[in-house]
Formats: structure tokens, sequence, C-alpha cells
């Protein structure tokens, strides 16, 4: 344990994890982004008066929460190139960076459906009055009045899923990325000591986590002094 340490902390290596931490942050983020997207969509569906939205919208949501990232992520890279080949006999190959994003774009966006839904719920009736008495559309009253009340009370939520996907881009991993936790892996196979790289690995996590909930933190202040 530990006996390879001095020869694994090299600028190299720190370098090499560094760039694996920073794609971890860059698929969060684009993950968290889309999935505010989704999210926005799967809010609106759930609260559409129509039946077929709103049923597609709660389908979703309740599979998605109901399963495994893991399993998404397996989905996405197996089954589906699986069911493309039986259809068409051609081989599909997806980046597994790709494969990333989009399973956990849709993983986050179900989680951020149910947290903008609470956030627009959240919103004052009298703001809702409000929109009506001056004749404003659905989507004028959604755009210019009641989404941006609703982020505002999301915002340390979505900051907190932030961290939750940083933390699970690591699951990407076991598809073949090489992100912060592959990385790791990959340096301590070459070394014959896993657990120095891993402690090394928990270091850039903690530095990330850690930098963005005090971010969250800071923009939450600001928020709340500004009401």
């Amino acid at each position: 344990m530990f006996l390879a340490f001095g020869k694994i902390f090299t600028a190299e290596n720190i370098l090499y994890l560094a760039k694996g931490a920073l794609l971890s942050l860059v698929i969060a983020a684009l993950s968290l982004l889309i999935g505010l997207v989704i999210g926005v969509l799967g809010a609106s569906g759930k609260r559409s008066k129509h039946i077929i939205p709103r049923a597609i919208a709660n389908f979703y949501v309740e599979v998605i929460r109901g399963t495994p990232l893991l399993l998404q992520i397996l989905i996405i890279f197996s089954v589906i190139p699986s069911i493309y080949t039986g259809f068409t006999g051609k081989v599909l190959r997806i980046n597994v960076y790709l494969i990333g994003v989009i399973a956990m774009s849709i993983n986050s966006g179900a989680y951020q459906t149910e947290l903008i839904r609470s956030g627009i719920n959240g919103v004052d009736r009298g703001q809702w009055e409000a929109c009506e008495t001056l004749g404003l559309s659905q989507w004028q009253m959604m755009k210019l009045v009641i989404l941006p009340q609703a982020f505002k009370r999301i915002v340390p939520p979505v900051i907190s899923e932030f961290i939750t996907l940083i933390k699970d881009s690591s699951l990407i991993s076991t598809i073949g990325a090489v992100e912060l936790l592959k990385g790791a892996q990959v340096i301590g196979t070459k070394y014959y000591d896993v657990m120095s790289p891993y402690c090394l690995a928990a270091v850039f996590y903690l530095i990330m986590t850690l930098s963005i909930s005090a971010l969250g933190s800071y923009v939450e202040k600001r928020l709340a002094a500004s009401d």
C-alpha cells in the first residue's frame, strides 16, 4: 500500500489526472445544461392540461429515476448498437464520451424535471393571477415571470445536482472513457499500486466538489440578498 507513491507523485502523472478531472468537469457541466433543457420540457409536460404530454413526462421521470445510471449507460453503450445492428446489419459505434453525456443528461433531466416543477409550484399564486390580468399568453407568462422566479428557487438543488454529476461521471470509466477515475486506474496498473493514484483522484474530486459547493453557497447568499 502506497509503495509507489513517490514514483506516482510526479508532474507528468499529476497533469494526466488533472486532464481527467477537467474532462469529468466538462462532461458534468454539459450534462447539467442539457438536463436543464430536458427538465424544463419535462416540467412543462407534467404541468400540461393534456393527458398525452403529461403521461409521457411522468413515464420518463419514473423510469429514469427508478433505474441506475450505470444501467442506462450500458444500455446506450451495448443494447442500442445491438438493436441497430439487428435491424440494419451495420455496426454502430458511438463515442464513449458522447454516450456518457447522453446518459447523464437524460438521467439528470429526470431529476431536474422535479426540481423545476417544484420551483414553478412554489411561485406565489398572485404572480399567476397578475399575469392573467395583464393578458399575457402562457408562453409569455412562463418566460418572463414564472421561470425566472422558479430558477431563483432551484439554484441550490441544481448546484447539488452538478456535484452529483461530477461524481457520477466516474461511471463512464466502465465503458472505457478515460476520465479521472479511469486515469487513476491506468496509473495504478502501470506502477502496480492502485491506492496512491486513487487517493490523488480523491483529492481532485474533493477540490472540484468543494469548489462548486462554495460557489453555490456564494450564489445562494447573493440571491437571498437580492430578495
